[in-house]
């Protein structure tokens, strides 16, 4: 099978071996035991085994987005209910900010559904990253598809982590998305890859897709030269109005087989359980972390879906005996 070109690589990190989505279905094919006890042999060899990292995510920017992945309510060409608004102030965003390092955040991702950002969007944004930089958090962006040049000034202005996640297998892409091209998503992880700032980039399970484009996922984002820093695996939240709001839910291990086949494949990478937490239950939770998943998103809202209560999660990471990273913001840049 053939792979899209490779994100340059930092120089400071040798190239990794290549992994083979054949490799990869391997692993998910795995008895589930075995699966669990390799990926916590591996996830604590790289890791704390008890750490996790709480990151908060906030829609800056809402709805109105020309693009049509069948995932998202934010998209223009789906009725669901999501109004297009402006960019928040400063201020608004900061308070949003603080509230989340009271509550025990140490990295805060704004949101914007655009499809590509324009220059004066870039400049408006990157208020928005030093005024959160200096409340001492780290910071994320996704904004949609990026130049080069943007790329660098949002690097200039603090952004420690951009996510731009490749959502599927390369083969199954345009049954999800048919506004933009799968090298649209390499072109920007390398852009953000070239200006120095950390990548953060997953997918989505439950599209309807097969086995082999979850391989084929894993493949593509361990084969990136550096694999991203973050890798966010998202549960499809199936929303009224989208084509894919009646796709057949994910079988809860299936999903928790993923989980494990990403911490085993990029070992030095934050594996974040993100959305879809709200469906999944205490149970399958905590069989993620078991799995090598080390982040995950806190707070009532991701951009515009549900997400487990904030009082909710501390009581879950109480029970497992977890605790919460407090990483500081060079931690972006260390494993390339």
């Amino acid at each position: 099978m053939q792979f899209c070109a490779p994100v340059k690589k930092q120089a400071a990190q040798a190239q990794a071996p290549e992994w083979s989505v054949d490799a990869i279905q391997a692993l998910l094919d795995m008895p589930f035991m075995d699966l669990i006890w390799r990926a916590q042999t591996v996830h604590r060899a790289h890791w704390p085994a008890q750490d996790v990292e709480l990151a908060t995510l906030l829609s800056v920017k809402t709805g109105g987005c020309p693009e049509n992945c069948g995932y998202c309510p934010q998209s223009s060409e789906f009725d669901t209910g999501v109004k297009a608004q402006k960019l928040m102030s400063v201020d608004e965003v900061t308070a949003a900010a603080q509230a989340a390092k009271n509550a025990g955040a140490t990295r805060f991702c704004m949101g914007a559904a655009w499809r590509a950002p324009k220059d004066r969007d870039i400049e408006k944004v990157s208020e928005l990253i030093e005024a959160v930089k200096g409340l001492g958090m780290q910071t994320c962006a996704t904004l949609g598809m990026l130049a080069p040049h943007q790329a660098q000034a949002l690097r200039d202005a603090g952004l420690d982590y951009y996510n731009h996640n490749l959502d599927t297998a390369p083969e199954y892409y345009t049954d999800v998305v048919s506004t933009r091209q799968y090298q649209d998503r390499l072109d920007t992880l390398q852009a953000v890859r070239q200006a120095g700032i950390g990548v953060c980039c997953g997918g989505i399970i439950g599209m309807g897709e097969a086995p082999v484009h979850r391989a084929g996922l894993i493949a593509q984002l361990a084969n990136l030269q550096p694999y991203p820093e973050s890798v966010p695996i998202n549960s499809l939240v199936r929303v009224p109005g989208t084509p894919l709001a009646d796709s057949d839910p994910v079988d809860p291990l299936e999903f928790v087989r993923v989980i494990a086949v990403a911490r085993i494949t990029m070992p030095k990478a934050r594996v974040r359980l993100s959305a879809g937490r709200q469906q999944m239950g205490e149970a399958v939770q905590a069989l993620c972390f078991l799995a090598g998943a080390n982040s995950i998103f806190y707070g009532d809202k991701l951009l515009v879906t549900g997400n487990p209560e904030a009082s909710d999660d501390a009581r879950l990471i109480q029970k497992l005996g977890l605790r919460t990273s407090r990483a500081n913001v060079s931690e972006a840049h260390t494993h390339g």
